[in-house]
């Protein structure tokens, strides 16, 4: 595949600091980091002789997974992400399955990827604003769908309106349900009152609103990956009311037995999606016509978008224009 366009990985940001700390603590010797990159999309330039699905010119992305065993249970059931061996992510990792090589992402003009992990982007959603979708999208997509939160008339909450939250609040709208946005920042209400036709907006820092919101909430989908207390949260939700995080927290999260029992609530987990549930969320927000809301940069300017990041000054995802951005020689013919 040619690639078009590659999102900006939250995640680099986490890698450069802890390279900067690793830096000045070996007196600023540099240090090689790794290429921290999916969310690929672009146009098909050639395929295979045994490939059946795609044809040059197709719309194509690649996520987060580019291969895996095939063999075991999960995969059989196309949840990759939860390979029993081993999935291969698309950058920075091994793949034991062809020969061992490193993945090196989505920072290139050109892209090889096995016909099972490529992702057909309907032809109703901008190319650009697709890429996000690839993980973000899929990330809260594939827990709604699990937990049946499609069927709508529910009370939905998110916590954190970043690039996840959005993202949730999306879907949860298109699926019919009731969308309550819970955030520390009140600034945030007046865009997901209008741009996310939210119901309500809780500021969970405080307890006045918190203690109104109490048994309210039939789900919630927690995107924060900053350390945060489980029970502050699990009172908002209904008897069998189910909360399920998608951030990645750095510290173990504590729980109160209690505040589980006293209405049979539920806590779980989940990672990414697999890739037919991909394809499945890129058909869904086609027809619905759901994308990220996404600032297209520059690859020059991805310094400055790396330090933005970590101010949180982005609204919601950084999408690299690498074909805008690649000089004429190099470009594929």
């Amino acid at each position: 595949m040619r690639i078009y366009f590659l999102m900006v990985f939250h995640a680099a940001v986490v890698w450069l600091m802890m390279l900067e700390l690793l830096g000045m603590m070996v007196h600023r010797v540099i240090v090689r980091g790794p290429v921290t990159s999916h969310e690929v999309v672009g146009i098909v330039c050639e395929v295979g002789r045994d490939v059946k699905t795609f044809k040059p010119g197709d719309r194509i992305g690649v996520g987060c997974i580019v291969n895996s065993c095939g063999q075991c249970d999960h995969c059989k059931r196309h949840l990759e992400q939860y390979c029993e061996r081993k999935f291969v992510w698309t950058y920075n990792d091994k793949d034991i399955y062809v020969d061992g090589n490193i993945t090196y992402g989505g920072y290139s003009t050109l892209m090889v990827i096995p016909e099972r992990y490529a992702l057909k982007i309907p032809e109703a959603l901008p190319l650009d604003a697709a890429a996000p979708l690839l993980c973000a999208g899929v990330t809260v997509y594939s827990p709604m769908k699990h937990y049946e939160m499609e069927r709508g008339g529910k009370n939905f909450g998110v916590i954190g309106l970043g690039g996840l939250g959005f993202m949730a609040a999306k879907f949860a709208k298109a699926f019919g349900m009731r969308i309550t946005v819970i955030s520390t920042s009140p600034s945030k209400e007046q865009e997901a009152r209008h741009a996310l036709h939210a119901d309500h907006f809780v500021v969970s820092t405080d307890p006045k609103q918190m203690k109104a919101a109490e048994k309210s909430l039939d789900f919630i989908i927690d995107t924060v990956s900053a350390e945060h207390s489980m029970d502050q949260y699990l009172p908002l939700l209904r008897t069998n009311g189910k909360i399920i995080l998608v951030g990645i927290p750095a510290k173990p999260l504590e729980v109160s037995a209690f505040n589980l029992h006293a209405a049979r609530r539920c806590v779980g987990g989940s990672l990414i999606g697999g890739i037919r549930e991909t394809q499945d969320m890129l058909d869904f927000c086609g027809k619905h016509h759901i994308f990220c809301k996404i600032e297209v940069i520059p690859i020059g300017y991805v310094n400055e978008a790396m330090g933005r990041l970590v101010k949180s000054d982005v609204k919601y995802r950084f999408v690299i224009d690498v074909a805008a951005s690649t000089p004429p020689e190099f470009r594929p013919q």
